[in-house]
């Protein structure tokens, strides 16, 4: 066994050199924390300034301060005189399995943040996407949360809806509504004209510019098809369709109009 020589200004020197270090970590810490907030207000200013989805900013302000404070943890680290590169290789390593196991979840984050960015819809509009339609609830990082006309939740994940097609029809304040009507063959097709426009001029809802459209759309098997058009407000989409079906119906009858239903004629030779 050596004998251990005890060497008292070389533990001095090794304690200052330590209690140094150590001090400077402090003092960037301190700094650091003071620089993190700093940026992190200027930034939700700058979120305030472009107007940025308020469910949006507590998100990316999070981000924002944990990327800044795992910097600042390295700088400290650094400081004290770790060995930081295989440390950051590990977190490399690490970052890479942990991203491939969560890819879906990482691009259901990414199609969050791109729909809260670029606004495709908001909360309150009614969508058709990835073959539901209903009105949008709640806008989640991963997830985007519809309620149907018939009361059912449907969770769609957000990279559906980022990179596929989807239906907003709420972003314009008017629709149109459309109708098909069959009368019968032989019916006075501009006393049927006149009765259909009759029952959309009865009705506030339906606007008077642009203007209505009534034609004869196709000679049907059983029918003469009038499409019958008319705009109103997008509130009102619904109740004038489903009110003006009854109104036509009871319209049509009223004037001794036919409304033929499917119906086939055999002609039977001797």
């Amino acid at each position: 066994m050596e004998n251990f020589e005890w060497n008292p200004q070389a533990l001095i020197d090794s304690g200052t050199s330590v209690g140094f270090k150590i001090l400077v970590a402090l003092l960037v810490w301190m700094i650091g924390l003071w620089v993190v907030k700093a940026l992190v207000k200027g930034v939700n200013k700058l979120m305030d300034k472009r107007h940025l989805d308020p469910s949006l900013q507590p998100f990316l302000r999070s981000v924002i301060q944990t990327l800044l404070k795992i910097l600042l943890v390295l700088s400290v680290l650094g400081t004290l005189g770790i060995e930081m590169t295989s440390f950051i290789a590990f977190l490399g390593a690490a970052g890479i399995a942990i991203g491939m196991a969560m890819s879906g979840t990482l691009q259901n984050l990414a199609g969050g943040v791109m729909i809260l960015i670029f606004k495709p819809f908001k909360v309150g509009d009614v969508i058709e996407a990835s073959g539901y339609t209903g009105t949008v609830k709640e806008i989640q990082i991963f997830n985007t949360i519809l309620n149907t006309p018939d009361n059912k939740t449907i969770i769609i994940p957000n990279s559906e809806l980022a990179t596929h097609s989807l239906v907003n029809y709420s972003t314009e304040a008017k629709r149109r509504v459309d109708w098909t009507v069959g009368v019968g063959y032989g019916t006075d097709l501009s006393k049927a004209r006149e009765v259909l426009l009759a029952v959309l001029d009865a009705d506030p809802r339906i606007l008077k510019e642009p203007v209505p459209l009534i034609a004869v759309a196709a000679l049907a098997d059983s029918s003469v098809n009038f499409t019958v058009r008319g705009w109103v407000m997008a509130t009102d989409y619904w109740a004038v369709f489903f009110e003006v079906n009854e109104k036509v119906y009871n319209a049509l009858n009223g004037a001794g109009i036919e409304i033929p239903f499917p119906q086939v004629q055999v002609h039977m030779q001797k």
